[in-house]
């Protein structure tokens, strides 16, 4: 069964390209090995910058975590940022709160549902330091089983995620404040150089159906009527391309 969970994620995976998909795809991971949610922070590079989340944490607790900017004194980041080894955590459990205001966070969050949970830190040579945890509000003798039967798999499972959310959380793909998929960008990026859908569909090996259907997904997004319209945005965003 595991095995096969883990196949089902992995190709899931690969044919996400939207944060949407490929948040399912790691819930739904997840619930199968008996976890309730997770989060995936990823801090930015830029001084000041927002993270990026992908997440089933309530959308409540979320919009208040970030509109607070409280990554800057979780206990839980703060430790992802100093260490790589994995950890789990929860009142009174770990990592050890150094002020009242951390202290308030842990119960804030565990009145959303968010008790228990263990933490992969991730620091890629692309020098991005995320995080993904797995929580849940089950008993913690039920969590403490699972977490310990299904490590060495969450931890590869936090691995494969963050790589692929990176790509499409990738700035290269913001094109006038909008993020593209690779695939629309891709397909935008050969109209640019004056190929036709025909000639694109040539070169990746797919129908011009398909190019069409990732050209129409394109403009839609940009807000744009014409395949010009969307090159002249391209053009203005990635000014070296």
């Amino acid at each position: 069964m595991i095995h096969r969970v883990f196949q089902e994620f992995v190709d899931r995976l690969i044919e996400s390209t939207e944060p949407d998909a490929v948040r399912q795809s790691m819930a739904d991971v997840a619930a199968a090995l008996d976890l309730s949610c997770f989060a995936y922070l990823a801090l930015s590079q830029k001084r000041g910058g927002i993270p990026e989340l992908i997440s089933t944490y309530p959308s409540s607790w979320t919009a208040h975590y970030l509109g607070r900017r409280y990554e800057r004194f979780d206990p839980v980041i703060s430790r992802a940022i100093r260490h790589t080894d994995p950890f789990r955590w929860s009142l009174g459990l770990g990592p050890r709160l150094r002020s009242e205001s951390e202290l308030e966070l842990f119960e804030e969050a565990a009145r959303y549902g968010i008790r228990y949970g263990i933490t992969f830190p991730i620091h890629d040579n692309k020098g991005v330091i995320a995080a993904l945890t797995f929580a849940t509000d089950e008993p913690r003798i039920d969590f403490e089983r699972s977490i310990k039967k299904h490590a060495p798999l969450l931890h590869l499972l936090a691995i494969l995620f963050h790589a692929h959310a990176q790509q499409l959380l990738a700035s290269d793909r913001d094109v006038g404040g909008t993020l593209l998929s690779p695939r629309e960008l891709q397909r935008l990026e050969w109209y640019a150089r004056g190929k036709s859908a025909w000639e694109i569909g040539n070169i990746l090996g797919i129908s011009p159906r398909t190019v069409g259907f990732h050209r129409d997904n394109a403009r839609a997004k940009l807000g744009v009527r014409t395949i010009g319209q969307a090159i002249v945005l391209l053009t203005r965003s990635k000014p070296r391309r």
